[in-house]
């Protein structure tokens, strides 16, 4: 049954993968710029969201800007409507994470192109044109355009040895500590994302160069500097709401690229962010949420080299955390979140078969490192 089925399962896989590339290519006009929509998430940080959704409105560039209010306890409501009058403020009721609201977003916009904005983001001036040109300009197989994303301020490195610093410092992809100087370099947050043989998913370029060049391939796209195209949300979803923060574009660019779509990297598409200015790098939720989902997209999607090794690596990071009284608390957070993905583990393998099954391009074929 399998040798009659499997082909005529193919086939059919294949053309509705040319259905959605042919919409792609219908959604690009030949007398104009693709329309497009820009959507701000925001929770208790009104503050923030104004200030990167003016910065879009006062560029002119988005045919339509959405600001979403994730279920916020203070009067973000109010002072987006007073604030932003030119945007459309839709409301939710309760916080239902950065996926559902960027998804209350995309389901309302009336455009073929999406641009998903991080509300503790800065865009640059064009920022929107250049990730729609690009978009317009790209094969129909580009799902979507992630932006340059520069960390705000400057940053120096601490030598090696120096006393780990009171206030806030962030780590680089090797284990350099770096803080905030005035006197320091501007450095980058990202070039897009990729995911490590251990699951890891992490920006491309952190702490690079900021003027340093990067390759237009690669693999997922960050969502908080970013353009997606509609017909490929079509083809094969929106963010997943389930995960509720982190990892969900990582997620989505596994979705995409194992039904043959592709991500590029346009350089000239600038924005500036205040890192994780509105949930904390190492609050519980960060902590807690990034662990958990880490495997949940490795579950989901990840050969299973990659799964063993994530599970592994999140075991010993909590067991050894435990030893010490300084990382005792994130070691627990760590391994309640093994907790949590051990308890639904036969709903993430049911989701990894499903996943299996509309896919069109087997996992062995992705790079996520990339």
């Amino acid at each position: 049954m399998r040798l009659v089925r499997g082909p005529v399962v193919r086939r059919r896989r294949r053309q509705r993968l040319r259905e959605a590339l042919h919409r792609g290519a219908r959604l690009t006009p030949t007398d104009g710029a693709s329309r497009t929509a820009v959507v701000v998430v925001n929770w208790n940080r009104a503050d923030l969201t104004t200030r990167a959704a003016r910065a879009v409105l006062d560029d002119g560039a988005a045919d339509q800007v959405i600001v979403v209010d994730n279920g916020s306890s203070d009067d973000s409501v109010a002072v987006l409507r007073r604030e932003l009058p030119e945007a459309t403020v839709l409301v939710r009721d309760t916080n239902g994470g950065f996926a559902a609201g960027a998804n209350t977003g995309i389901r309302h916009a009336d455009a073929d192109v999406v641009v998903l904005l991080n509300n503790d983001a800065e865009p640059a001036p064009g920022f929107v044109a250049a990730l729609r040109d690009h978009l317009d300009a790209a094969p129909a197989a580009v799902a979507a355009v992630t932006g340059r994303i520069v960390l705000a301020g400057r940053w120096s490195r601490l030598q090696a040895g120096a006393p780990a610093p009171a206030g806030r410092a962030l780590r680089d992809h090797t284990g350099h500590l770096w803080v905030p100087d005035a006197d320091g370099e501007v450095r980058l947050n990202s070039t897009g994302v990729r995911v490590d043989r251990d699951g890891n998913g992490m920006d491309r370029d952190w702490f690079g160069a900021a003027d340093q060049a990067a390759d237009r391939d690669v693999f997922g796209f960050s969502g908080g500097a970013s353009a997606l195209r509609k017909a490929a949300l079509d083809d094969v979803g929106l963010l997943d709401e389930s995960l509720f923060m982190y990892y969900e574009d990582t997620e989505l660019a596994w979705r995409l690229r194992r039904r043959g779509w592709r991500v590029e990297y346009a350089a000239d598409a600038v924005v500036e962010h205040d890192h994780s200015a509105s949930s904390g790098v190492q609050s519980d939720l960060f902590v807690f949420r990034n662990a958990r989902n880490r495997l949940v997209v490795a579950l989901w999607h990840a050969p299973w080299p990659t799964v063993l090794r994530a599970a592994v690596r999140t075991t010993a990071r909590g067991l050894v955390g435990l030893r010490s009284g300084r990382t005792r608390r994130e070691a627990r957070l760590v391994l309640a979140a093994l907790a949590d993905v051990t308890g639904h583990l036969p709903a993430h393998l049911a989701r990894r078969l499903r996943e299996t099954r509309v896919a069109s391009v087997p996992r062995s074929a992705v790079d996520p490192d990339a």
